[in-house]
């Protein structure tokens, strides 16, 4: 099985979010890299390494915007 620190993270945002949420990431020296996967629905892909996976999911859960986690 694989870790959750290995596995891409898939979140959707409200689109006017996706922008911010990449700036964010650029801001934490790419913790994760931040992917448009749709940008209608606000799904993203944030690939992050098993030394930031953790951290990258941390600072998302604390956004002042509403994140969902989804499976991919």
């Amino acid at each position: 099985m694989e870790s959750i620190t290995n596995k891409p993270i898939y979140i959707q945002v409200e689109p006017k979010n996706i922008n911010f949420v990449n700036r964010i990431m650029e801001g934490y020296e790419y913790l994760g890299v931040v992917s448009t996967l749709d940008h209608t629905e606000g799904i993203l892909v944030i690939r992050a390494t098993p030394d930031t996976a953790v951290e990258a999911r941390e600072i998302l859960d604390h956004l002042p915007i509403d994140i969902k986690y989804i499976e991919r």
